[in-house]
């Protein structure tokens, strides 16, 4: 778990959200920064502000970004011109909430299935590995 958050303006981010949303978003933050940890081809993961959101980065692989959704709850969200939602929603297609392309949404932290999600977050983080080739 990387529970410090070194980059103040994230952190401020956090600080502002109540805390059901910062609860389920930093409970994806830890997870995202756990999948990275577990691979080995992927390069450091940098943690910052994106169109005012929490925003996690890697030259291997596409940003992923952390809000609060408008339609209520948080959301884990992906860049949307990739396939990374799209084949996420492919794989579990009943199993989330899925905004078109570009978002997973979360009514509470329960709805946080860290097993099925540990895919999206290797498959954004792994992006360009993939499809550099292509």
């Amino acid at each position: 778990m990387n529970s410090e958050i070194e980059n103040r303006q994230v952190r401020a981010v956090f600080d502002q959200l109540t805390p059901d949303v910062r609860r389920g978003l930093m409970r994806l933050r830890d997870l995202i920064f756990e999948v990275a940890a577990g691979l080995d081809d992927v390069d450091p993961i940098s943690e910052e502000l994106r169109w005012g959101q929490p925003s996690y980065l890697t030259k291997t692989g596409s940003t992923l970004r952390l809000g609060a959704s408008k339609q209520g709850g948080f959301a884990l969200f992906a860049h949307c011109q990739t396939t990374i939602i799209h084949d996420f929603a492919q794989t579990f297609p009943k199993d989330f909430c899925i905004e078109g392309n570009r978002a997973v949404r979360f009514s509470d932290e329960s709805e946080i299935d860290a097993d099925k999600l540990r895919l999206l977050i290797r498959h954004a983080l792994t992006y360009k590995l993939k499809h550099s080739a292509s």
